[in-house]
């Protein structure tokens, strides 16, 4: 049996990728330069800050139909399918709203707690729903939306890359993709991992997940925030029933889930949803740490159920 490991930038952040291999036929070292090319590779295609990404350019095309890579389809697929899953509160339509909220990659994160507090309500979705307005003809390989509708994936495409390289390392005996925080693992002999859950606040671990097939992704509001030029606390996750930083009362989600799409979707919509409904969208089960500081850990139902103490 032979481990290998490496950690490398990507999609903003860092992504980590460990493979257990044996034999020729499963070699761990060539599956994780495997898995880093293709996971650098989507970012060259999904990255809404390079001009020269297909992502930009089909958010630039003046066509309403658009050929699209198999990868860039997926992703709006997936972006079609968080949005039918959160109701529409996960969108990834709001380009121009995290743009006039201050969202840049140049932009000094890091900076959440200043300025005055931001009333707390739950977020709803836009009764305009842009997301509906996006398809995929893989018939014809084109992606579909009225011209000028920009997408920003977001966590939706860290969520499918590490869905993309579970299923190529699926035949391996175990492995584990880390895409900024969106963690897929399994493998054919798989042993149930504990994963920490971290502190938004930055102190010790707050809970253990144990799983040991599937995905856990995280989304919170403290990492990258900021100060808009008006003064207001800002951060990247947005209300879209009003284009703004969301403050529900939740300062950070972590879900689980059978993939990574759906763990994304569904710890940003119990985010979004506030304290009060929280655990309806965690049915897998997942931890959420509250504004006020109370954590509370759900066990979910079924097999995927995680399993831990609260530290």
């Amino acid at each position: 049996m032979s481990t290998a490991t490496e950690t490398f930038p990507c999609f903003g952040g860092r992504c980590s990728v460990r493979v257990e291999g044996e034999g020729a036929e499963h070699d761990a070292a060539a599956a994780v330069a495997d898995a880093r090319r293709m996971l650098l590779i989507a970012h060259g295609i999904l990255s809404r800050f390079d001009p020269d990404s297909e992502l930009s350019r089909l958010n630039r095309d003046p066509r309403p139909e658009v050929p699209a890579s198999r990868l860039l389809r997926r992703v709006v697929a997936g972006a079609v399918a968080a949005g039918l899953r959160s109701g529409g509160l996960v969108d990834a339509t709001l380009v121009d709203e995290i743009e006039a909220a201050g969202y840049a990659q140049t932009r000094d994160f890091g900076t959440v707690g200043a300025g005055p507090a931001p009333p707390l309500h739950p977020a709803a979705p836009d009764p305009r729903s842009r997301w509906c307005e996006l398809a995929v003809d893989e018939r014809a390989g084109t992606v579909i939306r009225p011209p000028g509708l920009r997408i920003d994936p977001g966590g939706i495409a860290k969520g499918l890359m590490a869905d993309e390289i579970g299923e190529v390392l699926a035949d391996y005996p175990a492995f584990a993709v880390d895409c900024c925080g969106d963690l897929r693992v399994g493998g054919v002999d798989a042993r149930t991992r504990t994963i920490l859950v971290d502190d938004p606040r930055g102190g010790p671990p707050l809970h253990e997940l144990r799983i040991a097939e599937g995905a856990v992704a995280t989304s919170g509001i403290t990492r990258r925030s900021w100060v808009d030029d008006e003064g207001r606390p800002a951060h990247q996750i947005l209300d879209p029933a009003t284009g703004r930083p969301a403050y529900t009362g939740v300062l950070q989600a972590t879900a689980v889930a059978p993939t990574g799409l759906i763990a994304e979707t569904l710890a940003k919509s119990a985010l979004l949803v506030g304290p009060g409904r929280a655990a309806s969208q965690l049915p897998f089960g997942g931890v959420v740490v509250e504004a006020g500081g109370r954590v509370r850990a759900f066990e979910g139902i079924g097999p995927l159920a995680a399993s831990g103490l609260v530290a």
